[in-house]
């Protein structure tokens, strides 16, 4: 599990996010968004990161370290495509804050945190414990609208299905910890509570 699980997730993660938008690639291609260059755009940023997830992760596991490094100097041009792109979309989209849906809050709160921990991942890229986990958590934090799309598309309710694969997330990283560290890491632990947080942040404000 210590050698797989990073390799694994982002395997599933990149499943997921091919799943969301399969209409916009596949079976719909002509719908308006795929004409969008915002939309256009966004979606390459966070197709690339999910896919470059996949490489780091595999190259991790061969001990290829100076691969990874390499394609890491990609992976902080491509965070930033994806953290600019989403910024320009919340923009165009949303109104107010008064007037948005306490999900939309959410996610900009999430995406703010992805920025962050982004950056201490590339602090803190030496410290391979603490940069799996920045990168882990930032990518969870940016799952909502993929979550959101394959909810519709299995016919579940956004809420329930978004807070299972959330949780199970989370419960995997801890488990991950307990058997490769004897203990959660409190790195997992504070994105747990900071997650849920933002939740309470967007309900009540």
């Amino acid at each position: 599990m210590k050698r797989n699980y990073f390799f694994i997730v982002s395997m599933i993660l990149l499943g997921l996010s091919f799943f969301a938008f399969s209409d916009n690639l596949i079976t719909d291609v002509g719908q308006k968004s795929n004409s969008d260059p915002k939309f256009i755009i966004h979606g390459l940023f966070c197709f690339a990161w999910f896919s470059l997830l996949v490489f780091q992760t595999f190259y991790i596991r061969k001990g290829d370290y100076t691969t990874h490094r390499r394609l890491g100097i990609i992976g902080g041009w491509i965070a930033a495509g994806v953290f600019i792109s989403t910024v320009y979309v919340f923009i165009v989209i949303f109104d107010s804050w008064g007037e948005m849906w306490f999900v939309a809050k959410a996610n900009r709160f999430f995406m703010a945190s992805y920025a962050l921990l982004i950056v201490l991942a590339f602090v803190n890229k030496a410290n391979g414990v603490k940069h799996k986990r920045y990168i882990y958590l930032a990518t969870i934090y940016m799952l909502g609208p993929i979550l959101d799309r394959v909810a519709g598309k299995l016919d579940w309710d956004e809420i329930i299905f978004n807070s299972i694969v959330w949780n199970l997330l989370f419960i995997s990283l801890f488990f991950y910890d307990w058997k490769s560290l004897g203990k959660v890491h409190p790195i997992s632990w504070i994105g747990y509570g900071w997650f849920y947080l933002v939740w309470v942040i967007a309900l009540f404000t």
